[in-house]
């Protein structure tokens, strides 16, 4: 079965809602892969679907009840709960939000006034000790106004890694080659087990690397096998077992669904750090506008990977400007 027979197979098992348009574009960066001293460089284009969250929200927004009350969680610049707003309001559901205090850049600005803009209620904790208090809030004010559904902070869920899944799986049709290795901001883990599933489906031997932007306690390995596993769950439940090749030359016994985690947080979540800010600049020269929280910690370890003789990059780009 080739990826896109796999891909069609999902969706009409499991039968997600349609919220983007699919595939994302796949675009070669020749110059920014000379500045960061690789051969070459992709970047997957999630932004321009509105960002990687939508993906997972195809799944987990859809089979909802008319009268659902969606409810999550996350920062103030939290891209997850700006989609799950937008896309709740667009199927006609409602969305209460309960956010923490996040450092004040120009991105968590934009998202932070989109999202009010998106959600009906919005509760907003002073500090992240009153996060708990302020989950319950919305929770009992979504009792209020209709049935309400909880959607994990960040989208991580094993249903929402499915769409990820899929993004992975376009890969196969847009490159001639497997690449050395896959780049993506790791926060809550649901992006970077998807791209490890699809990795793994394909038998390649790419790395998948997942930079940490978020606090360990959320953002590790651990989480992120967790969630493939339930992935390969869901899967097996719908009698499409996961096919688990080895990888050609790793060894035997050694597990195909395989990630690295590398720490890109710097002074914590939310706050810009100094080698992100740099990579930050470096890719606004050739055009490309990175996040500091997400894209930009991540983007910089590029330069790492070409001084490791990784030498054909994926630049998994998930933020998107509101």
């Amino acid at each position: 079965m080739d990826a896109a027979a796999f891909v069609t197979k999902i969706r009409n098992a499991a039968q997600p809602c349609s919220l983007g348009v699919w595939p994302t574009p796949l675009e070669s960066a020749p110059a920014l892969a000379r500045a960061t001293g690789v051969a070459a460089l992709w970047l997957k284009r999630e932004d321009r679907a509105g960002g990687n969250k939508v993906r997972g929200l195809e799944f987990l927004l859809a089979d909802a009840r008319p009268d659902a009350v969606f409810v999550t969680v996350g920062g103030t610049g939290s891209t997850h709960c700006l989609a799950t707003a937008v896309h709740c309001r667009r199927l006609g559901h409602r969305i209460v939000l309960a956010q923490f205090p996040q450092p004040d850049t120009d991105a968590s600005r934009a998202v932070a006034a989109a999202t009010a803009r998106a959600a009906d209620l919005v509760i907003r904790a002073r500090t992240r000790a009153g996060l708990p208090l302020a989950v319950a809030r919305a929770w009992f004010r979504a009792r209020r106004l209709g049935a309400p559904r909880w959607i994990p902070g960040g989208g991580a869920h094993p249903r929402a890694v499915l769409g990820h899944l899929f993004a992975a799986l376009e890969l196969a049709t847009q490159l001639d080659a497997p690449p050395d290795a896959i780049v993506v901001p790791l926060g809550t883990g649901g992006t970077a087990a998807g791209i490890a599933l699809g990795v793994a489906w394909l038998g390649w031997p790419t790395r998948v690397i997942a930079v940490r932007v978020a606090p360990r306690l959320i953002a590790n390995r651990w989480r992120i096998m967790r969630l493939a596993s339930g992935a390969r769950r869901l899967l097996s439940n719908h009698a499409l077992p996961f096919r688990n090749p080895r990888p050609s030359g790793s060894p035997l016994g050694q597990s195909a669904i395989r990630v690295e985690v590398v720490d890109g947080l710097g002074p914590g979540y939310g706050h810009p750090s100094a080698a992100g800010e740099r990579a930050r600049a470096l890719a606004a020269e050739h055009g490309l506008r990175l996040d500091p929280t997400y894209g930009a910690k991540a983007f910089a370890v590029l330069r790492q990977l070409a001084a490791g003789n990784v030498q054909r990059v994926v630049f998994w780009h998930t933020f998107a400007w509101p």
